[in-house]
């Protein structure tokens, strides 16, 4: 090979279509800087906000319906007492555990959330998981206030802790939250649920979106924090969350399970209130005022010691054990625990 040869082969002075071991020339939608020649997942967004827009304007109507339900909900709560909240909380907190998997009875949640017993080492992070939900569902900032506070996360770039499958998942979020401003609360809800089961650690995702969605659509309360602190989901099954393939038929099935769950939600405070009637007849034989006090702690609150009896009263220790022993010969209360200290007794 000669001198010159090795110039046109090597060299600048070859034709360009000589040089066959060079990449091609590059297409429109050329690839980044270092990038391998491999195809390329699509860039097109997950979720946007158009597609759902679209969808609430198809179901306006029972997008509409929904809220009125909601409404009475919240109406019936604004003046309800703290364990009220704490009643319905539990049972949605309850139901979601059968759907996420740890199959939490709403008897075995409440005593855990309220003396911590009844954990076993199979149910302790269950019960750690649920024991989250119903404080995110009894109080506590909103989402919309800040996603990882309210997730329990710190914020991202503060902490080398995993934030989920993606480490910008809760950024991912947010940018999200601010692009679906103009939906409704309760479809932002629903896309903010289904985009956390993606981006979301797959340890709590599925509980953690639920919970995310339901506080996120309250704020559809005319005076929010004040009334119906979430909108219920799973009070009539999981349906809710079933929804299979576009915007549209996600919605569909979120704004009816979201109905069904709100109306059970009413039914349960109907029922506790005809318990309620139905135990101040029961006790119109009785002398003083304990019992007629008893029955309205019962009703206001899912479980109750003999303290909790005691300082909502203001009756004796005494006097109170006499009186739930009382409404417990009558049928009108059962006791949980089966215990002989330490006991809790709720509505029978």
């Amino acid at each position: 090979m000669t001198a010159g040869q090795g110039r046109d082969t090597f060299g600048g002075d070859a034709e360009e279509e000589d040089l066959w071991f060079l990449p091609g020339p590059m297409e429109e939608d050329h690839l980044p800087p270092g990038a391998p020649p491999l195809p390329q997942a699509s860039r097109d967004r997950l979720f946007d906000p158009q597609d759902w827009l679209q969808a609430q304007n198809a179901l306006s109507g029972e997008l509409a319906r929904l809220t009125q339900i909601f409404g009475e909900l919240d109406l019936r709560l604004r003046d309800a007492p703290p364990g009220m909240h704490l009643r319905l909380a539990l049972r949605e907190a309850s139901d979601l555990s059968w759907w996420s998997g740890d199959r939490l009875s709403l008897d075995r949640l409440s005593l855990w959330h309220v003396l911590r017993i009844g954990s076993t080492e199979d149910t302790e992070q269950g019960f750690a998981r649920a024991g989250w939900a119903v404080r995110r569902l009894t109080g506590g900032a909103p989402p919309a206030d800040g996603l990882a506070a309210f997730l329990d996360r710190p914020s991202e770039g503060t902490e080398p802790l995993e934030m989920g499958p993606d480490p910008g998942a809760l950024s991912d979020l947010s940018v999200l939250m601010a692009e679906a401003g103009d939906l409704h609360p309760v479809t932002q809800g629903a896309m903010l649920f289904f985009a956390w089961r993606i981006l979301g650690a797959s340890w709590s995702r599925d509980l953690e979106a639920a919970v995310l969605a339901a506080r996120h659509a309250a704020s559809i309360s005319r005076k929010s924090g004040q009334g119906a602190l979430f909108l219920p989901l799973a009070m009539s099954g999981a349906d809710t969350f079933r929804g299979q393939g576009g915007p549209q038929a996600k919605l569909t099935a979120w704004i009816s399970g979201a109905e069904r769950a709100t109306l059970a939600a009413l039914l349960h405070l109907e029922t506790v209130g005809d318990w309620q009637h139905k135990a101040l007849n029961a006790v119109s034989d009785l002398s003083g005022r304990t019992p007629a006090k008893l029955i309205e702690v019962f009703a206001s609150y899912p479980l109750v010691s003999a303290p909790l009896a005691e300082q909502q009263t203001g009756a004796s220790r005494a006097a109170v054990q006499r009186n739930l022993d009382c409404l417990a010969a009558r049928g009108l209360i059962r006791e949980i625990t089966g215990q002989g200290r330490y006991r809790v007794w709720c509505i029978g």
